[in-house]
């Protein structure tokens, strides 16, 4: 058993092979690096689901342990806050590209984890793969794919608990693509009363699109409210009203 010592100098440690053992209060996060709670675990849909109801995700590398992770502050979006800048609402207006959910998800996955430009390797390792899969079959996770002439453009997944939904990655091959996907998934939950979207860390292409951060307890007390409600049936389909 690690000690209160230690589990406040450094990450938690959690056994693989026990899924009893719960995550430490996320309020032991590390500050440097920024929100690393805990290492070890595993990717199974037990583990994962106990995670993102408290806030918690995992985000590690192939020669790594599981790493979990709690930033503070959060970076959120609510969905009536959308913001959609004028040169990607005339992309929206022209249908550049046709929008579906549930129909590609590990294509999706896949391209999400091939490496960016300047990067030589992912965080979106095999053993994540195969458990969003997983996660994706159970009716957990959902994907969003940008078309173009037939050809998957961009796209983006995530989990979905309640009325939250729980972004992990987007990739896009050509222009607007991701911002496409994105917007469409937004005005989609809006419509199913979806109260919050979980963006996990800042940056500048999520800001273009309004994100914001809040004060990771507020986040905590969010999921508390609005993971337990009734979730949307899968797979997730599109209305014309989207």
């Amino acid at each position: 058993m690690t000690s209160d010592k230690n589990i406040h100098q450094g990450p938690y440690w959690i056994d693989p092979y026990d899924n009893s053992i719960p995550f430490p209060p996320v309020e032991l996060a590390l500050r440097d690096p920024d929100g690393l709670l805990a290492l070890g675990g595993n990717l199974s849909t037990e583990r994962l689901l106990d995670a993102y109801q408290q806030g918690i995700f995992p985000w590690y590398s192939d020669d790594q342990p599981v790493m979990w992770w709690s930033p503070d502050p959060r970076t959120v979006l609510f969905p009536e806050k959308l913001h959609i800048s004028h040169s990607l609402q005339k992309t929206l207006n022209r249908n550049t590209y046709k929008v579906t959910l549930d129909t590609a998800f590990r294509e999706v996955i896949e391209a999400c984890a091939e490496p960016r430009k300047h990067e030589s390797g992912t965080w979106i390792t095999q053993d994540m793969i195969d458990a969003y899969c997983t996660l994706h079959e159970s009716g957990y996770v959902h994907s969003v794919e940008s078309w173009q002439d037939g050809k998957l453009a961009g796209g983006l997944y995530g989990v979905a608990l309640g009325r939250v939904f729980f972004g992990e990655s987007m990739f896009s091959r050509c222009s607007d693509a991701s911002k496409v996907a994105f917007t469409t998934l937004v005005q989609y939950l809006e419509q199913q009363e979806f109260k919050m979207i979980d963006c996990q860390i800042h940056s500048a292409h999520l800001e273009s699109l309004g994100d914001e951060q809040i004060p990771r307890n507020i986040f905590i007390d969010f999921l508390k409210q609005y993971c337990h409600l009734p979730g949307v049936s899968s797979p997730w389909q599109l209305t014309t009203d989207c």
